[in-house]
């Protein structure tokens, strides 16, 4: 007799046989599911990065900026929006297994085999650190640092990064009542749009993630190599400025006696990363300052690297200090450059203005107010960012810097409108350079820097021209033109679309998702 046919010749003179062959049935497909489901859940760890185009998540925290040092302390204390986070290199354990970190008072504990110049990881603190010096206290999530609102109100991705594993230790800190929201800068139309463009457009953690992962690797593959270099991610994507579409400044330092040929260290990096699975479309491009053009396999991501050019990482604090000392600054910077991008003007290797370039004529422009937005920072704070500054040292100059408060409430509008106003029937092209570090204009001597330059823009640190792409009048004049146009344009419309077509560049840049 079958094992089914006693089962069920014993079921007919036992019905509560039936129930328990039932019960056992669910709890046996109770376990199966769950036992699937675990297993789908829990990601397969792998011991390489084998041929995927970029590594797996690191620990995505935060991002060092700080070789070998102690922990930094500083806080950016600006007020209008969130202190800057702690800004710095620090070095991984060597080999650290997965899962085998250990905390101490909820936070990790380093090992002691570091080794200096074997940065696997450069991460920027996103959440800040509370400071005596300055009155406010911040939000651990965006939207309760806009009340009513539930858009992002402007903060920072490097600062509030939606991370389980990193938000697991951390205090949620509260804003009060007195904190200048966006919202008070948003009174038309043309400020909404603003802020409409720059929530649509701004990078985001997974954009600095794709960096940061193709950067550790990139890393790792030049220190064989150059075992004592190191790749520091710098420009618009650390500085606050960036958005989804801004390709990744990287440079690599290179410390020792003799200072090596850029050309030549990045001819032989150019050999070396031929054979990669992970980059592509590689380039050396011999201009003033070299650098290697290549863009990660199989995405839009897009590389600049240079060889010790310091004064970038410089910067890169700079205009973060600028970026996040008032609200208004980053959608502004961010609106600038896309109507530049927009109107063609935007693109030095074709004589026009680089990106940095905008960067500092808004700067220069929101300090000349009659009720300035910003100030000085070179100026009032010339300890902070000195430009003989150690450049291990570099993260840690802007904190001490104090709360700034600007008296001006014009909206977005008023100071895009005004901006364009400026450099379109006020600024004498002919006569004066724009000075950031002095929160000025300067007048245009005879000397070689500014001698028959169409557009002089002084260099905070190098005090350089950084415009000097501009060297053709047919370019120069249709800079001005732009500024012209567009300032008449908008000045009788007031609708950011009458000057650039915002939606289209949202859907654009959508697409990077």
């Amino acid at each position: 007799m079958s094992r089914n046919q006693c089962g069920s010749d014993y079921a007919e003179s036992h019905p509560y046989f039936c129930l328990h062959e039932i019960w056992q049935s669910l709890c046996w497909s109770l376990v199966e599911f769950l036992g699937m489901f675990y297993r789908n859940k829990i990601p397969t760890r792998r011991s390489g990065y084998g041929n995927e185009p970029y590594p797996p998540p690191r620990d995505p925290g935060c991002y060092d900026y700080h070789h070998g040092g102690p922990e930094a302390a500083n806080s950016f204390n600006f007020p209008n929006i969130e202190s800057l986070s702690p800004y710095e290199w620090k070095p991984p354990p060597a080999a650290a297994p997965p899962h085998t970190t250990s905390t101490t008072s909820g936070r990790k504990r380093h090992r002691n085999d570091y080794s200096t110049y074997a940065v696997k990881r450069q991460r920027v603190d996103h959440l800040p650190q509370p400071s005596a010096a300055s009155p406010l206290r911040w939000a651990a999530h965006p939207d309760q640092a806009v009340g009513e609102s539930s858009r992002s109100a402007l903060m920072g991705f490097d600062h509030f990064y939606p991370n389980p594993l990193h938000c697991l230790n951390t205090q949620v800190l509260t804003v009060p009542e007195s904190f200048t929201r966006i919202q008070n800068y948003v009174k038309d139309k043309l400020s909404s749009q603003m802020v409409e463009l720059f929530e649509a457009c701004q990078q985001q953690p997974s954009d600095l993630d794709r960096k940061e992962a193709c950067r550790a690797r990139l890393q790792d593959d030049i220190q064989q190599i150059f075992p004592a270099a190191r790749l520091y991610l710098t420009g618009s994507s650390m500085n606050g400025l960036g958005c989804r579409s801004s390709d990744a400044d990287v440079c690599l330092v290179i410390k020792g006696n003799k200072r090596p040929n850029p050309v030549d260290v990045l001819s032989q990096l150019q050999r070396a990363f031929r054979p990669l699975a992970y980059v592509e479309r590689i380039q050396l491009i011999r201009a003033k300052v070299p650098i290697l053009k290549f863009r990660e396999r199989g995405s839009y991501l897009e590389f600049d690297l240079n060889i010790n050019n310091t004064v970038g990482i410089r910067n890169t604090f700079l205009l973060r200090s600028y970026a996040y000392a008032d609200v208004r600054i980053r959608p502004m910077v961010l609106v600038v450059k896309k109507w530049a991008r927009h109107n063609q003007i935007n693109d030095a290797s074709k004589g026009t203005l680089s990106s940095y370039t905008l960067v500092l004529m808004v700067l220069h422009y929101l300090q000349t107010l009659r009720e300035p937005v910003l100030p000085s920072l070179q100026r009032a704070h010339p300890e902070s960012f000195n430009p003989s500054m150690d450049i291990d040292k570099v993260p840690d100059g802007p904190k001490n810097i104090p709360p700034y408060t600007s008296r001006n409430q014009s909206s977005l509008g008023e100071l895009l409108l005004g901006f364009l106003r400026y450099y379109a029937t006020e600024f004498s092209w002919d006569k004066q350079v724009i000075s950031v570090r002095d929160a000025t204009t300067l007048p245009k001597t005879n000397s070689q820097e500014w001698r028959n330059k169409f557009i002089c823009v002084e260099e905070p640190f190098e005090r350089t021209n950084v415009a000097r792409a501009v060297h053709e009048k047919l370019k120069f004049d249709a800079i001005k033109a732009r500024f012209a146009e567009s300032c008449r344009i908008l000045h009788v419309r007031k609708d950011l679309n009458s000057i650039l077509p915002f939606r289209t560049i949202i859907s654009k840049e959508s697409t990077r998702r």
